[in-house]
This record gives structure tokens, C-alpha cells and sequence, in this order.
């Protein structure tokens, strides 16, 4: 009970300042929260879907696997399609390679949406606490500035310890915002990098059934 009154007062003391950056607690709490459930979920639909595609793949069966890819809704199968849908088109393996970058670069920023927003929503609560603290050591001044000479040292620093409790809110929002912001944005670095390795093993996949074959039809002509 006694943490609960110290934290009250604590915020009570804190001033106007320490309800916008409450706001700002709770849209970052909002944020990392969406951010992280979507990643997660996210991450295990590509697996499964990757763990059902690429022995489809080793085994030759690409048909198969664009076929899958195009009833799949995981990310990697969009990628994905969109080289093996123009396996029979393109001339090049680097076509497909250029056509997976082109689905690729529509996923990645569903990926990274709004997780930037929590450096800033730190930045924005550590400065509000300064900002607080300064206009609660300026209206401390004025008010000490009329008091009795032989009160004015108490009075001013009661104002000054008042004062630091925004600077301190601040940061004990900033803070944890900043290492939920590093969290997340490790966590989709992985994602796409495992699109990128999954694209790229894709393509030596093609690629090395692509010699085959030519080699089968040289072989086959001399």
C-alpha cells in the first residue's frame, strides 16, 4: 500500500507535464505491443509456409510449388511467386531474381510499419520531462524570489525535488521504449533476412536445375 501512495504522490508532484508523457506511455505500450504480436505471427507463417514449400523445391517440383505459393497468404509466398511465376517467361535468372526483389520491397515495409515511431515516442518523453523540470524550476524561482529570506532555501528545494519528477517520469518512459524499440527492430532485421536467404536459396535452386538440364541436353546431342 505504501508503493502504491509513494507512486501516486509521485506523479500528483510531478505537475501537469506527467500526463502527456503518460499518453505517451501508452501509445508506445500500444505500439510495441501490435508490433510484436504481428512479427511473431508474421515469423511462424513463413516457416511453416517455407517448410512446406522448399522440399517441394528440392525435389524439382516447381509447378507445384507456385501453385502453392498462390493459395498461401505468407509473405514468403508472394515473394516467391513472383519468380516462379515467371519461370517460363524470363531469360534470365536474373529476371526472377529482379521479380522476388520487387515482392520483397512490398513486404519490407509492412514489416518495419510504425516501430520507428518508438524511438520517437522515447525522445518525446524524455524531453517533456526536461521541459517539465524547467518550468517547474522557473515558477520555483519566481515564487521563492517573494518569500521570507530565512524560508527561501526549504522552499526552493522542495520546488527543485518537485521539479526532477518529470525529468525522472521522463526518462523511466524513454528508456524502456528505447529497449522495446532495439527488440523489435532486431527481430525484423531477422525477418527480412530470412526472406532474402529464402529468395536466394530459391534462385540456387533454379539455377542448379537450370545447368542440369543443360548439361542433360548436351550430353544427350553429342
Amino acid at each position: 500500500m505504501n508503493i502504491y501512495a509513494n507512486i501516486v504522490q509521485f506523479f500528483q508532484q510531478g505537475g501537469v507535464f506527467m500526463y502527456p508523457i503518460v499518453v505517451v506511455l501508452a501509445l508506445g505500450l500500444a505500439i510495441a505491443i501490435e508490433r510484436y504480436v504481428y512479427l511473431s505471427v508474421f515469423s511462424l507463417r513463413n516457416q511453416r509456409t517455407w517448410q512446406q514449400l522448399l522440399p517441394l523445391l528440392q525435389t524439382g517440383k516447381l509447378r507445384e510449388a507456385q501453385a502453392y505459393t498462390e493459395q498461401s497468404k505468407a509473405a514468403i509466398s508472394r515473394i516467391l511467386n513472383y519468380g516462379l511465376s515467371r519461370l517460363g517467361i524470363a531469360r534470365r535468372t536474373s529476371d526472377l531474381e529482379m521479380a522476388m526483389e520487387e515482392g520483397l520491397m512490398e513486404v519490407v515495409p509492412r514489416i518495419e510499419k510504425r516501430t520507428h515511431y518508438l524511438a520517437t515516442l522515447a525522445n518525446i518523453a524524455t524531453l517533456l520531462g526536461l521541459l517539465g523540470t524547467i518550468i517547474g524550476l522557473i515558477e520555483a524561482f519566481t515564487a521563492v524570489a517573494s518569500a521570507n529570506p530565512a524560508e527561501k532555501a526549504d522552499m526552493l528545494s522542495a520546488s527543485i525535488s518537485v521539479a526532477m519528477n518529470t525529468t525522472a517520469f521522463g526518462l523511466m518512459v524513454g528508456i524502456p521504449l528505447l529497449m522495446i524499440h532495439a527488440v523489435l527492430q532486431t527481430k525484423s532485421t531477422q525477418i527480412i533476412d530470412s526472406l532474402e536467404m529464402a529468395s536466394v536459396k530459391v534462385m540456387n535452386i533454379i539455377g542448379d536445375r537450370a545447368n542440369r538440364q543443360a548439361a542433360t541436353a548436351t550430353a544427350s546431342a553429342s
